[in-house]
């Protein structure tokens, strides 16, 4: 029959819209009852004009649009956008969608990709004729045309199948000029450019594009930067500690801007600073039956994966981790160099024999290692096989084998025998890159490192520290490309580079002098986007990334840091923790063998001294600094950490001057504050209380002369302070009306005098000024009392009735000059001149709570981990929020009342029965743990040994 072997395809011919003055224009035939316009797009962007078209005969029109990715409609009059009335969503997704426009009558109605139930409907006030044209994608820019409204931004994107009164558009026609009128477009190709393939947004960052460019959304990446390049958390809990933090839970991002994500630790801020991650078991854990057919093994799971825990380490200056090996007819080696009965595994999966505070090379445990195990005979404790609980514990030490993630326990078949174990926390201290450093002494000299080639991202971050005016950090050469740092002038840090079409700078200047000797922070990052600079916290500066040019860098040279390969300009001063994309290189040992450098950069305390506070020391080491806390009425890292104690009625400390004076005359430099004969004409003191009792004693200090000060609180509630600097006249007396005190809220005093000059500032109001008349020396002062004066002293009627009780509440870091006395007694109280009598115990009481609270921190703990703790054992949740706490406390309330309640019934109905079996004694234990540290505890306290066996 009649055939053809071909198949005719009807030609689809797209268009692309360039531009913001790109614009198709199509005629119509004017006066129609019923307006017909279907086509289909794509595009990126979310704003832009799809259709415009005049009305016949009137001055109304209707322009259709794309507004947050849905198509809308606005009529021209009576000037209304139908905001309400939308269709489709997401249409900027770079997807091909249709649009089928039509107007008959009054009413409109637009229908998106087929999709009739989201339909779009209006209606017009007067009835509908189609005008004499058509505007798709934008209006021309250089005649004001009716039919176009140039207020709405131009389509950028691609159109196809338009199609005016069911008739297609020819668009070979229009591209020869036979058929309407065009601006900027693309004819028989639809250019659209997908930005998001490949991505280039980095840790899982979301791309999304416009037409000319992409975007990366980092929200909950852990991530900033315009590819998601650079971490926001810092490196170790040592970053932590030097921008000032606390005791608490820390992101860390071990690798920085490289491949491995940040994970939650504990970050433990002592004079050394403690990275604590935990795993998913550290309790006691029992076992009662094993051997070597059927071993017990357990794996533990950290909470961070192989990768993350080897990088922290790698970081680490020392890790450990305690394991306790507790055992009963249950050996671990048996026989020294024999075949192990027990054992543990390492990061590496490989299987160590030795024990806790032994060493890799020996198959020992501590004991042996120390040569004081039960039995000479043996290694361990437990390979005396005694029919006894005993115990092997220590801790592991060696980094390359650490963390433990498992261990495999054989010995435990007869009769008798049983073994628990507990593995702690990894604890890891100290950073070794944030402190690794060189020294460049001539401008001539530098170090070299490899290149950056190939990179897609390059970020570099450091600190350093100068005296010169200019110097190049770093810079690293290729053929045509170049990336320099380079201090260009006290008050300037200049980022150059060259990606192969030309130098571009980015510029960051500083207020102050950026060649004060103190550290500072650089941070130069450059991406397929844009090129940054930050340093210190001044504002980040950018510069969007030059068209055309190298995507990945191209650089062949080595990268020289300090100086340049042209050995000019080069830098004199310090840089330390210099890291290439998350990497850290070590410049110590690259200094080492480079003449003009040396390794290591001394003078931290310059630029971190301000961390040490309430009159704490910056002391410098090697690798950073410490505060010296000494003579500081605080503790911790900081000297931030209240000292506190809770008195109690004939709670009473005495502190003897005399004693302390003999004692450091000659050897310390504060005791210059003291005449020889003990007297003063100034001194400085602070102290904080929280109290509910009147009258009551807060401070007390006496003379050899019979001359004191005594501040009190008066009945009524009133800060009374009593200076008797003359044994024959009266007390000069200075009472504070402010409000009560004695309201249990905490309230601190500072109290400065001068000769006849008094000044005293309460709860760091304004300071007030007072003069002395009784005289202005304070003559062979004797001793500080706090709490109950219990000697004979002749003191007045007031503070007499105000010691009768004593002091009953809380005194926090009291401080007389440079004598903290309640820190002596609870630290050095062996050595210090102190007197104390009644019940005397640390108390966080003096820590600020509710509306007081500007320095106060939420303290977070991680069950029953190791290391020193310094400010508190913080809570197993880190989101916990304080409202949380307080429900939490008042269900505990409720739940304590109710048992009590319930116990309380039980009892009365079986009082016969307990009577009877009161003498039998628990038989059993619910717990495994408790039962195990029952048993340990027993057998402990004879062997008077009970602090070693509990946890």
């Amino acid at each position: 029959g009649n055939m053809s072997f071909s198949c005719l395809e009807t030609r689809v011919v797209p268009v692309t819209f360039l531009s913001s003055s790109s614009y198709l224009a199509l005629p119509g035939t004017s006066g129609q009852g019923e307006v017909l316009v279907s086509f289909q797009f794509r595009t990126w962007n979310r704003e832009g004009l799809l259709l415009s078209t005049k009305l016949h005969q009137t001055s109304s029109g209707i322009f259709l649009y794309l507004s947050d990715g849905k198509v809308k409609i606005y009529l021209q009059k009576p000037r209304k956008a139908l905001n309400d009335i939308t269709a489709g969503a997401e249409l900027n997704n770079g997807l091909w969608h249709s649009v089928s426009f039509s107007a008959k009558r009054n009413r409109i109605s637009v229908i998106v990709d087929n999709d009739v139930a989201s339909s779009l409907h209006a209606s017009m006030p007067q009835q509908i004729y189609s005008g004499d044209g058509f505007y798709f994608g934008g209006c021309p820019s250089s005649e004001n045309i009716s039919e176009c409204n140039s207020s709405f931004p131009a389509f950028q994107g691609c159109m196809r199948l338009i199609s005016i009164g069911n008739k297609a558009v020819d668009m070979i026609s229009v591209q020869q000029n036979v058929l309407g009128n065009f601006s900027n477009l693309q004819i028989d190709l639809c250019g659209i450019i997908d930005r998001c393939l490949p991505n280039y947004c980095e840790h899982g960052g979301e791309c999304s594009q416009s037409w000319n460019s992409f975007y990366c959304n980092c929200a909950n990446t852990g991530y900033k930067g315009a590819t998601c390049h650079s971490s926001i958390y810092e490196q170790s809990c040592e970053a932590y500690k030097h921008r000032g933090d606390t005791s608490g839970f820390y992101n860390i991002d071990s690798d920085g801007s490289g491949p491995l994500e940040p994970f939650l630790v504990y970050c433990n801020m002592t004079e050394k600073t403690w990275t604590i991650i935990q795993h998913n078991n550290t309790n006691l854990t029992r076992v009662r039956s094993a051997n070597r057919e059927n071993p017990h093994a357990v794996f533990f799971k950290y909470s961070a994966s192989p990768d993350q825990l080897q990088a922290t380490i790698k970081r680490a200056e020392k890790c450990e981790q305690e394991l306790a090996y507790h055992c009963k007819k249950s050996r671990i080696l048996d026989k020294p160099d024999g075949m192990p009965l027990s054992w543990w595994i390492g990061r590496t999966n490989e299987t160590q024999t030795y024990w806790g505070g032994s060493l890799p090379t020996v198959q020992k445990c501590a004991c042996g290692l120390e040569g004081r195990c039960i039995d000479s005979q043996h290694y361990c404790n437990c390979d005396a096989d005694r029919d006894e609980w005993t115990n092997d514990t220590g801790f592991l030490s060696y980094k390359e084998h650490l963390p433990v993630t498992g261990i495999v326990i054989t010995d435990i078949d007869r009769p008798n025998s049983e073994a628990a174990y507990k593995l702690g926390p990894l604890l890891c201290h100290g950073d070794r890159t944030f402190w690794n450093s060189a020294s460049f002494n001539t401008e001539t000299s530098y170090l070299h490192f490899p290149t950056f080639h190939g990179e897609l991202s390059a970020d570099v971050s450091f600190f350093f520290k100068t005296t010169a005016s200019s110097g190049v950090f770093l810079e690293n050469l290729g053929i045509e490309d170049f990336i320099r740092i380079e201090l260009y002038s006290p008050y300037e840090v200049v980022f150059s580079f060259d990606v192969g079409n030309g130098p571009v700078e980015v510029m960051v200047q500083s207020l102050i002098s950026l060649n004060n000797n103190q550290w500072h922070y650089v941070k130069a990052e450059r991406n397929i986007k844009e090129a940054s600079l930050q340093v210190d916290h001044l504002p980040q500066r950018s510069h969007n990334a030059p068209p055309d040019g190298h995507i990945l860098l191209q650089l062949n040279s080595q990268l020289f840091v300090g100086g340049t390969a042209s050995r000019q300009k080069g830098f004199l001063g310090c840089i330390r923790s210099l890291q290439l994309n998350g990497i850290a290189l070590d410049l110590e040992e690259r200094a080492k063998i480079t003449p003009g450098v040396e390794p290591g950069c001394p003078g931290h305390c310059s630029s971190y001294g301000n961390l040490c506070h309430n009159g704490g020391k910056c002391r410098e080491k090697y690798h950073g600094f410490s505060c010296d806390c000494t003579f500081s009425a605080y503790a911790g890292p900081f000297c931030k950490k209240e000292v506190s104690v809770y008195f109690r009625t004939g709670t009473s400390l005495t502190y003897n001057f005399q004693e302390y004076y003999t004692l450091v005359k000659n050897s310390s430099s504060h005791a210059s504050s003291f005449y020889a004969d003990m007297t003063l004409n100034k001194e400085v003191i602070t102290f904080a209380f929280r109290t509910t009792q009147t009258p009551s004693l807060l401070l007390y200090v006496s003379s050899f002369y019979k001359e004191y000060l005594s501040v009190i609180l008066t009945r009524n509630g009133d800060l009374q302070i009593r200076y008797k600097l003359d044994s024959y006249q009266d007390p000069d007396v200075f009472s504070f009306n402010i409000r009560t005190m004695a309201d249990g809220q905490l309230h601190r005093v500072k109290i400065n005098r001068e000769e006849e000059m008094l000044f005293v500032e309460v709860n760091h109001n304004e300071r007030m000024k007072f003069v002395l008349s009784s005289g202005t020396e304070f003559n062979a002062i004797k001793s500080l009392t706090l709490g109950k004066i219990l000697e004979n002293s002749d003191i007045d009627e007031e503070t007499t009735k105000a010691n009768s009780q004593g002091f009953i509440g809380c005194l926090s870091s009291v401080q007389f000059n440079h004598i903290a006395p309640l820190k002596a007694a609870l630290h050095h109280r062996s050595s210090a001149p102190i007197i104390v009598k009644g019940r005397f115990t640390e108390s966080n009481c003096g820590t600020l709570t509710g509306s007081d609270s500007t320095s106060s921190e939420t303290n977070h703990s991680f069950a029953d981990h190791s290391g020193p703790i310094d400010e508190g054992e913080p809570l197993t949740d880190a989101t916990r929020s304080d409202s949380a706490i307080i429900g939490g406390v008042i269900a505990v309330v409720i739940f304590i009342l109710f048992c009590i309640t319930a116990i309380a019934i039980r009892i009365y109905k079986k009082r016969g029965i307990y009577s009877k079996n009161e003498a039998k004694g628990p038989e059993n234990e619910d717990s495994i743990e408790s039962a195990l540290k029952s048993e340990l505890s027993m057998q402990n306290a004879a062997n008077e040994n009970q602090k070693e066996y509990f946890f």
